[in-house]
């Protein structure tokens, strides 16, 4: 029998076993695995979820009794010190030693400290392993008991830093990330899309400082401070080090394997080393004169390894390796792939930012404009697993290019068509190998859920980056059996929001209480199913979200938007944009009086951020008391209906706009549904008010109105389709309601319309049929549906405002006081304010 030894048992070198017992027999070789850390190989790439709950087993890749259910041998706790090539043995710290027959060195690498003078302050830490977060964990702790408010640092603004800051945030420390480089992330993202991340982690409360060089670490024991020149020192309790990674090398240096000038083991594209019978796997591995960070090469190392061990010699990694990655910073998406910073100039970019949203997506397309050569996605990145695939696969792409972070306008096929378009041999799942012919043929052999592919393929447990395409490929290959699919709302309701809206509209179902205990399991319910039982109340019942608060969302509990520095904003309805000009003054008054920045936003109405918590009821009160009422600036519901001014004033107008406006915002005022919705009404064809990228939008025409529905702005903008065409007043409105009402009964939770109707089998002609034909008979109940949400409508905040309790009152800061919240800052801005930025 021949004996293997693994050195280090982090992700890959636990993957080479994993690897090893799938392609042998039990008892084929000997198999002795080392680990310098106390425990099994543990998870790093979600290794900042050990924060929030301490729990190191569930970052567990596999037990001990797994090693031991596989005859490997585990030893913990043990470096090894020594490589003898020449009689092929390794010796231990504690002077134990093995004789090998192949060698594995997977050592990983270690955090990169760069020789900054007073680094080795107390209150300096490096975010590697679990020992390093319990030791960081315990010195915030003990800082924090100190009592005023603390300040850390991260050396680094790559992934792990940004990773690390919005932990330490957490933890309520006041938190800066300090880079060298002009911009976050310099290796995936390019100037602008490191700008939005830049100012997505700043709404979140973290400093971002760019372009420093540390040059000492200020204290005398401990750090108090970060100097980068003599002008610049940046006071802080603690530093976390997140300047990248080293190799270790340190063992095929001793034993005169060949390694980099800079560093790593170098290795042929088989993973053999300088020596035949030495293997380097993973980060400490330098192949083609680069180190591979990510888990998934690593994998793939770990596969060529135990291949070429096994005996085939045609084994080998690619020559050109995919570093494509997609994570959530901070809660925030980022992804890159491919040629992501047009380094080659061989291609044209399209770009589409939205600065409010925090959004921005590149795609870089062959001059020729046929394939897709890379890319860039920061705040959305829903699309990058197809089009990973499409640049991976060198599948055809639209012939306007741009649709692919659009979305498809105008027509009716989606911009990247049906997962099951992608050949067999594409790569869903790159940590694992896993292709998209996997995943197809376990689902036809009966395993119909995402638990179970996994369990079969491996598929979605490294990274977990390729969820939502195996969850597609599960779905969209059932379908194609003609087998129904079913979408549940979370774990604890074994049902639809559709079917949800039906039990509790046939049940007379009227508490969430009531809800989870006859049709749900468990006994508290989470934060997904909670906000959509409230959706529901207020969709059948419209009960307002005061009736419902404890379940709410922070906005909808609050009656108002939460901006970046815990204060809210305060948007009246001011229907249909028109507005007196007694009104303007009033809001202009209370603005004046509350101190509250003013603008006037997209859809013709007056935002005032800035107010308080404690305010809200004052400043509404106010405003009622002018005759404003909510403009749910803060609900899944109507927001606005934009106009122009029509044929009242306009030459050109075909209709008077502003009164259809203002009659059809007032008519679905509050009215809850799946998400926000919005109208406009255009007085002719030249479409001011941009009808046609509106939930429902009609256009003044020769001989009546068009209806178009299903169109949004946001992150995939698309027109709206044409529903109806020169119908009359009545029949929009009657044709409004219907459309409406339909997609309020059948949507999923946060599903806009036009991504309502992508889904909706038959698309618009489905929609037609239903809303103009009846061809489901349905109508009727639609119209008395909406007729008695019309008819029930309640001012959320006059409502609150009238049954505000003292005892437990939801606008007040404080639980046991009524002080007011002294942590908020503004200063100027052009004659306003604006939120101090953290420091």
């Amino acid at each position: 029998m021949k004996t293997i030894l693994v050195i280090g048992n982090g992700m890959v070198g636990y993957k080479f076993c994993e690897k090893l017992m799938a392609k042998t027999e039990k008892g084929a070789y000997k198999v002795v695995v080392f680990g310098e850390e106390p425990r099994p190989a543990y998870d790093r790439v979600h290794l900042s979820e050990y924060f929030a709950d301490q729990d190191a087993e569930r970052l567990s890749m596999a037990p001990r009794s797994w090693y031991e259910a596989n005859d490997i041998e585990l030893i913990t706790n043990e470096r090894v010190t020594d490589i003898h090539r020449d009689n092929k043995t390794i010796t231990t710290i504690s002077d134990k030693e093995y004789v090998y027959d192949y060698l594995i060195l997977a050592t990983g690498s270690s955090a990169f400290v760069p020789p900054i003078p007073g680094v080795e302050k107390k209150g300096v830490f490096v975010y590697r392993t679990i020992e390093d977060l319990d030791a960081t964990m315990a010195y915030v702790a003990k800082i924090k008991a100190e009592g005023s408010p603390k300040k850390a640092a991260i050396l680094g603004g790559g992934l792990l830093g940004l990773e690390a800051g919005k932990a330490l945030l957490d933890m309520g420390l006041e938190t800066s990330v300090v880079e060298f480089a002009p911009r976050l992330m310099p290796r995936q993202l390019d100037g602008d899309a490191s700008k939005v991340l830049q100012r997505k982690l700043e709404d979140l409360g973290i400093d971002i400082l760019l372009n420093k060089g540390t040059q000492n670490i200020e204290g005398d024991e401990a750090i108090t401070g970060m100097k980068f020149s003599e002008d610049e020192t940046l006071p802080v309790d603690m530093l976390l080090v997140s300047a990248g990674i080293r190799p270790r090398d340190e063992l095929a240096k001793t034993c005169g394997l060949e390694v980099g000038t800079r560093g790593g083991i170098v290795v042929t594209n088989d993973m053999k080393t300088s020596d035949a019978c030495i293997f380097a796997i993973g980060e400490c591995a330098l192949l083609n004169h680069m180190i591979y960070g990510l888990v998934a090469p690593g994998y793939d190392m770990a596969g060529v390894a135990v291949d070429q061990i096994l005996g085939n010699t045609e084994a080998a990694m690619p020559t050109s390796i995919d570093m494509s990655t997609k994570l959530k910073l901070s809660g925030i998406d980022v992804a890159s792939f491919g040629d992501a910073l047009n380094e080659n100039k061989e291609s044209e970019s399209i770009v589409y930012e939205n600065k409010f949203q925090g959004i921005y997506k590149k795609i870089n397309v062959s001059k020729d404009g046929k394939k897709l050569l890379g890319g860039i996605l920061v705040g959305d990145a829903s699309d990058y697993n197809m089009l990973h695939q499409i640049f991976l696969n060198g599948m055809k792409i639209p012939e306007n290019p741009e649709d692919l972070i659009l979305g498809s306008r105008g027509g009716e096929d989606a911009s990247f068509g049906s997962v099951l378009d992608l050949p067999d041999a594409a790569v869903v799942c790159s940590c694992e190998a896993v292709t998209k012919g996997d995943i197809c043929c376990k689902v036809e052999e009966g395993f119909t859920t995402l638990k179970g592919v996994a369990a079969e393929t491996k598929a979605t447990t490294g990274c977990g980056g390729c969820k939502p395409m195996v969850n597609d490929l599960i779905t969209e290959t059932l379908k194609a059996q003609g087998i129904t699919v079913k979408e549940t709302v979370c774990e604890h309701f074994e049902y639809s929001r559709q079917e949800l809206y039906d039990i509790v509209k046939l049940k007379g179902i009227k508490t969430y209480a009531e809800l989870l205990s006859t049709h749900g399991k468990g006994k508290l319910g989470c934060e997904t199913c909670k906000p959509v039982a409230a959706s529901l109340f207020a969709s059948i019942y419209n009960d307002t979200a005061n009736v419902h608060n404890v379940i709410q969302d922070s906005n909808d509990k609050f009656l108002a938007n939460i901006q970046r520095n815990g204060t809210y904003s305060v948007v009246p309805r001011v229907a249909g944009g028109e507005i007196t000009p007694d009104q303007l003054i009033q809001i202009g008054e209370i603005a004046k009086k509350y101190d509250l920045y003013t603008k006037i936003t997209g859809g013709q109405r007056i935002d005032l951020f800035g107010a308080q918590l404690h305010e809200l009821p004052l400043i509404w009160k106010e405003l009622i008391d002018y005759g404003f009422e909510s403009g749910h600036a803060y609900g899944k519901s109507l927001r606005t209906v934009k106009s122009c001014v029509g044929s009242t004033w306009c030459r050109y107008g075909m209709d008077e706009s502003v009164s259809f406006a203002i009659e059809m915002e007032n008519r679905y005022k509050g009215i809850r549904s799946p998400h926000k919705f919005k109208g406009g009404v255009s007085g002719c064809i030249r479409e001011c008010a941009e009808a046609r990228c509106k939930d429902f939008g009609i256009i003044a025409v020769d001989g009546g109105w068009n209806l178009y529905v299903a169109g949004n702005g946001g992150a995939n903008p698309r027109h709206a389709e044409l529903l109806a065409e020169k119908i009359d007043n009545e029949t929009v409105l009657k044709y409004t309601d219907r459309f409406l009402m339909y997609y309020i009964k059948t949507a999923g939770p946060l599903i806009r319309t036009a991504a309502w109707l992508d889904k909706i089998e038959g698309g618009i002609a489905h929609v037609k049929d239903v809303v103009i034909n009846d061809s489901l008979g349905i109508c009727e109940g639609l119209e008395r549906d909406m007729a008695g949400l019309i008819n029930s409508y309640r001012c959320e905040w006059k409502e609150a405002i009238e049954n505000i309790d003292e005892n437990n009152n939801r606008f007040a800061h404080f639980v046991n006081s009524e002080a007011e919240d002294s942590n908020i800052e503004f200063v100027s801005l052009r004659d306003q304010k604006m939120p101090k930025l953290w420091s």
